[in-house]
């Protein structure tokens, strides 16, 4: 059964973009599943983005297309992933949501299959709060929200700091973003991605 995934991310320093291609590789290992890995549009200036020290990371990924809102409907499963601002989303992030009242009033994206990825700073940065606050959106839309079970053993790691809870995957970047995402929180991700990708072909098969 084809099952066709986006994973939709905003990134500033590609920290949420790493794990946002971790979800999409997990994804893919799922038979017959289609993968995008998308962006949502940048709203700060390339002076600011220069300022804030991002302007070079988002280089990185500029090559990633960016998502059209109006387009969510033709998939199966959507994942998105934004970084921490106070324990919400970010402002682009939350732009990107706001343009989606098209399907909000169609039933558009009703019966999809839903879920959410973050980042923070510190292990205690808001990153539980940011996941729920991002997924009363998918609520709203008619979604079927997905976790991450603890058949992902790596939620169990204590040998280290790590992200990653039964919300969705994350990671924690150090204030400085000197951090990248570890291969625990890496394996997560991949874990939510294939996780979620398997939820909706079965779904889509009924």
């Amino acid at each position: 059964m084809s099952v066709h995934v986006k994973v939709i991310f905003h990134s500033l320093y590609g920290h949420v973009y790493k794990l946002a291609e971790a979800i999409a590789a997990g994804a893919r290992e799922v038979p017959g599943a289609k993968v995008e890995v998308l962006q949502v549009a940048e709203t700060l200036s390339e002076e600011i983005l220069t300022k804030m020290g991002a302007l070079e990371a988002k280089k990185s990924f500029a090559h990633i297309p960016i998502a059209d809102p109006k387009k969510l409907n033709v998939a199966d499963a959507i994942l998105f992933g934004s970084g921490t601002r106070f324990g919400s989303a970010t402002a682009q992030m939350q732009a990107f949501f706001d343009a989606t009242g098209g399907h909000w009033s169609s039933g558009a994206l009703v019966g999809k299959v839903g879920g959410v990825f973050t980042s923070s700073a510190s292990q205690h940065g808001g990153q539980e709060t940011t996941i729920i606050s991002m997924q009363t959106f998918l609520f709203h839309q008619g979604m079927v929200v997905i976790g991450v079970p603890y058949a992902a053993k790596g939620l169990l790691n204590m040998s280290e700091i790590t992200g990653g809870s039964p919300y969705g995957a994350s990671t924690i970047t150090d204030g400085d973003g000197s951090r990248l995402p570890s291969a625990n929180e890496l394996e997560i991700a991949r874990f939510q991605g294939r996780h979620t990708a398997q939820i909706a072909a079965k779904l889509a098969a009924k």
